[in-house]
């Protein structure tokens, strides 16, 4: 009998239907571990560079902190020297912007965020490529890709009558 209703065809949907629930709470949860982990990058990005301008303290402070950081979260990633140095450049490029972009950034994963402040020194483009990134849920390897390939220049000149020529809806 338990063979029997393990092989049925409605064991099996509803056996989808439960791993489905599971894999969109996973999803769910790490996208508010990656809200929370840019929340702290921000704050850290902005007790950094408020540290360095108000005391005049240069870079040591970083490489510092960083070891200080390591040592008292050693099971946490993300304190590297670099990954603080990327920290505060990430801050010092959007902390300029309104509000609107600061949570906009915060909507996609760190990594995509480095690779776009990285590759874009334009803020227009780096708000075309966060938007873009947003829409179309791309990977890293594909917002690295759409960037190499000048998708804003491309997009921006094309021209087209589909807003015309095709059906709304």
């Amino acid at each position: 009998m338990v063979s029997e209703l393990l092989d049925s065809m409605e064991y099996r949907e509803w056996l989808n239907q439960v791993k489905s629930k599971i894999r969109s709470v996973q999803i769910k949860a790490a996208l508010e571990v990656n809200k929370s982990l840019l929340s702290l990058y921000w704050t850290l990005g902005k007790m950094i560079v408020d540290k360095q301008t108000e005391s005049g303290w240069g870079n040591a402070v970083v490489e510092r902190l960083s070891i200080d950081l390591k040592k008292e979260f050693p099971e946490m990633k993300g304190f590297s020297r670099a990954n603080l140095f990327s920290i505060r450049k990430w801050y010092l490029f959007y902390s300029v912007q309104d509000k609107k972009v600061q949570q906009l950034v915060r909507q996609i994963p760190w990594g995509h965020n480095i690779l776009i402040i990285n590759k874009i020194k334009d803020y227009n483009k780096a708000e075309f490529y966060i938007n873009a990134t947003v829409a179309n849920n791309w990977s890293r390897n594909v917002l690295l890709h759409q960037i190499e390939t000048n998708l804003y220049d491309r997009k921006g000149h094309l021209t087209h009558n589909f807003d015309v020529t095709l059906p709304k809806g």
